[in-house]
């Protein structure tokens, strides 16, 4: 029996999300199980590397597994190939990587960077994987909020209630806003760890501040609240997406 890292895509419009769910099953995590385990004909079950909500996507999800199958490194494109054959279109099979039989997808991840993506003029081709948002925004103030952030570590007030979370605490090293293209826009967060619904949270009342809802001592207060119902709304999930985990080079098998 051997431990391997699985990196994926997924677009999660038609899913609810990835964690195996006793009232539906249609997560990414059940079908992927059903149908490796269909392929490789044993038990094959996976540990992600986080919980993503409903309809949120992933460019770069991980998940671990163990198999007794011999050759999914000596032979890493065959295997790659037929996952993708059997699985749906929705999801993306991209890498096998060996990793030691102590490697754990989530506790050894260092660090995870999320996109979330706005557009402020109608447009069909993009409408699926962006947030429509009308009128005036100012970016640079929302920039100067998105700041605010790196000097807390407590962001209760943009976590979902009643979560199982041992602690509220994360280190945000990195959130900022930038152009990507005429009338559209990412937003860029990484951070060691993130609270579930954290990230469109923290869209949702960077959004106020950027519409002069509030200021930026508002913004602030908000933070240094530790309650949920200060800060602004969740933004749709669509537009959100997992882009990248890091994991210490030790933890993989060459």
């Amino acid at each position: 029996m051997a431990r391997y890292f699985l990196t994926l895509s997924y677009n999660g419009a038609n899913f609810n999300g990835w964690q195996i769910q006793n009232n539906t099953p249609n997560t990414v995590q059940q079908i992927l199980e059903e149908k490796l385990s269909m392929l490789l004909k044993e038990k094959i079950e996976f540990v992600g590397c986080g919980r993503t909500d409903t309809g949120v996507n992933a460019k770069n999800y991980v998940a671990h597994f163990e198999s007794t199958c011999k050759d999914l490194i000596e032979n890493k494109d065959h295997w790659i190939y037929k996952f993708n054959t059997l699985l749906p279109a929705q999801i993306s099979v991209q890498n096998i990587q060996a990793v030691t039989l102590g490697a754990h997808a989530r506790y050894d991840a260092f660090s995870r960077t999320y996109y979330y993506f706005i557009h402020q003029a109608k447009n069909p081709f993009i409408d699926n994987f962006s947030l429509y948002v009308y009128g005036d925004i100012d970016f640079d103030l929302m920039n100067k909020a998105a700041e605010i952030l790196l000097e807390y570590s407590d962001f209760t007030s943009f976590s979902k209630l009643h979560t199982q979370n041992k602690t509220n605490t994360c280190t945000i090293t990195k959130a900022v806003w930038h152009k990507s293209n005429v009338g559209q826009w990412r937003f860029t967060i990484s951070a060691n760890r993130f609270l579930r619904g954290m990230v469109r949270a923290i869209v949702g009342t960077l959004l106020l501040v950027g519409k002069g809802k509030i200021s930026l001592n508002d913004f602030r207060k908000i933070i240094e609240a530790k309650d949920r119902k200060f800060a602004g709304s969740n933004v749709a999930p669509h537009a959100l997406f997992l882009v990248g985990i890091n994991y210490p080079k030790e933890i993989f098998v060459e």
